[in-house]
């Protein structure tokens, strides 16, 4: 990873969107500072394009498209988007799998949940679980006393046992039925809303991110940067960012959100 001094200006020029992940990324300490949010602001009133690429639940999502300064938002890894329309006052929702198909999943995985709950030993089920259409998390740090890596590779076993796909975030291990994940949803997202092919155009976006899950994302966007504290899962993210910033979570976020800006 280099430093985002050796961004070259005309890449950082021709940028005309951020995508990028929420906790330990715009967040600080489980919160959105002030600094992380005006970021965000900044860059959509510049004219970019800034879409929140999550692990957390739809109930939040909802409020993210409709609150946030956001053009939408991919949540729960890659279930689904969620888009507010200002114009017609409606949310327009997309989801990989329809509402009974969520449903059937959903118990089964109530079911796996409370079998890692017995195996795990402090591990918790996440707390804004109530609010998922389509996984499970299991928290490993959030809520509870910090879990060690032999208990988070524990949680990840049990869940591809039952053939799910799980996915470690900087706070909990997310779990789900189907094979789609972060990456498939943006580009589905950037197609839909706004006409634009991801394969043909990601020269022109930018995605900011910090933990293992994000690495399908950091393998795609030659420009993705990460926020500092990346460096605090050593070897275990399969695609490393481009870029790197000297200042963590969402100090780090603004960092790169100012430095794009500066070339506009």
């Amino acid at each position: 990873m280099k430093p985002l001094s050796e961004f070259p200006l005309a890449a950082r020029a021709a940028v005309r969107g951020v995508l990028c992940d929420i906790d330990d990324t715009l967040s600080t300490e489980g919160r959105i500072t002030a600094d992380a949010y005006g970021a965000m602001e900044r860059l959509q009133h510049a004219g970019l394009l800034v879409i929140p690429v999550t692990g957390r639940p739809a109930g939040w999502c909802d409020h993210i498209a409709r609150m946030w300064p956001v053009d939408g938002v991919v949540g729960e890894n890659g279930a689904f988007y969620f888009r507010y329309d200002k114009a017609s006052r409606k949310m327009r929702r997309h989801f990989v799998d329809d509402a009974a198909t969520r449903a059937e999943h959903r118990a089964r995985l109530v079911q796996i949940g409370a079998e890692i709950l017995k195996a795990v030993p402090g591990a918790a089920i996440a707390a804004d679980q109530q609010y998922r259409e389509t996984d499970l998390a299991i928290d490993f740090c959030e809520d509870v006393p910090a879990l060690p890596q032999s208990a988070i590779d524990e949680i990840v076993a049990r869940m591809e046992k039952h053939g799910l796909t799980a996915k470690v975030s900087s706070i909990h291990v997310n779990g789900w039925i189907g094979a789609y994940d972060k990456f498939g949803m943006s580009k589905t997202l950037m197609r839909d809303a706004f006409g634009v092919d991801l394969d043909a155009a990601r020269d022109a976006y930018v995605f900011i991110g910090d933990s293992p899950n994000d690495a399908p994302m950091f393998g795609y966007f030659p420009h993705a940067v990460g926020v500092a504290n990346i460096f605090d899962f050593g070897k275990r993210i399969e695609h490393f960012p481009a870029y790197v910033t000297t200042s963590r979570c969402g100090a780090g976020f603004a960092e790169a959100a100012d430095y794009l800006l500066l070339a506009r």
